[in-house]
């Protein structure tokens, strides 16, 4: 019988967040033939001044409601797919409780301590999962707060947290050593895959479909350009990537119709030797793994183990 895939989608919580999108677009519209109809010099400056001050105040909520499509509902779980796992959790700095799935195999393999992208839940990778399993690598994927069964509400400080909690657990309750621990992060979890190896010890990180910041990612969608000049650059991961000394793999869809194919060739410029970079023909944003294929798998398996492609 065919396994039924598990991809990210926008769900319920997706749903109900693209009508207020809709809505924000629509009031955006206003605003802008607002601001290019014709205008006396004083109210214009008035108006760019106001325009100015609302972005930096509401910023970082604007930003987190494009940022953040967290779904709460399982799509199916590791019994489902006949999948041995531990179902644990553990506490952020901050005291927040998050959720996770430890998928053990033999102590001595390479643990992918998995860092998911920003919609959905951690039910949504398993089919991912199962494969990098096949590959004789244990994972460790966990929810950040506010996604699935981990409580509280997803923002940029509270991701990093709960990467480092999670990273924490594997070496204090599990009892891996450092020098087989792998973060990964795919999409908005490569800035957390990054938080984790500057803050930790790793033995190699990988990278997949990342952007380089926010604010350039802004750049990328015609209805923020105008003001993405004037937009902190949140999730820097073109800057953190520098301080990253341990091998790094840097994995990207040519087609990625999110994150521009370019941002992926910046960050390994900006990376520190040893890198290696894996273009994946064809590929979009979420469908790496599977239009990679047996490829894929091996190169991140050679990479996990040998820490080089």
């Amino acid at each position: 019988m065919a396994r039924r895939l598990a991809r990210p989608g926008p769900g319920r919580a997706g749903t109900a967040k693209l009508r207020q999108l809709f809505a924000v677009i629509r009031a955006t519209n206003k605003f802008l033939w607002i601001l290019f109809m014709p205008i006396k010099g004083i109210y214009l400056i008035c108006l760019i001044l106001l325009v100015g001050a609302s972005l930096y105040l509401f910023y970082p909520k604007i930003e987190g409601f494009f940022v953040f499509f967290p779904e709460t509902l399982f799509d199916q779980t590791p019994n489902e797919l006949n999948l041995q796992y531990k179902e644990v959790y553990f506490p952020a700095e901050d005291g927040k409780r998050l959720h996770a799935w430890f998928f053990p195999l033999k102590k001595e393999f390479p643990v992918i301590l998995f860092c998911h992208g920003n919609a959905g839940n951690i039910s949504h990778r398993l089919e991912n999962i199962r494969l990098l399993l096949d590959q004789k690598l244990q994972v460790f994927i966990f929810d950040y707060r506010g996604y699935g069964k981990s409580s509280g509400r997803p923002s940029e400080k509270g991701l990093y947290l709960d990467g480092l909690a999670a990273y924490d657990y594997l070496t204090k309750t599990e009892r891996i050593p450092s020098t087989n621990i792998i973060p990964f992060g795919r999409s908005l979890g490569a800035t957390v895959a990054l938080e984790i190896s500057i803050k930790r010890r790793a033995k190699s990180i990988i990278l997949e479909s990342a952007f380089t910041s926010t604010k350039e990612m802004a750049r990328t969608v015609a209805l923020f350009y105008l003001f993405s000049f004037f937009l902190p650059a949140h999730y820097n991961n073109l800057e953190r990537i520098d301080h990253i000394t341990i091998p790094k793999l840097i994995i990207h869809g040519r087609e990625d119709e999110i994150v521009p194919f370019s941002m992926g060739e910046k960050l390994f410029e900006a990376a520190k030797v040893p890198k290696y970079f894996f273009p994946v023909k064809d590929a979009g944003h979420n469908d790496t793994f599977i239009v990679g294929g047996r490829r894929y798998f091996e190169t991140i398996a050679s990479f996990a183990y040998h820490s080089r492609i």
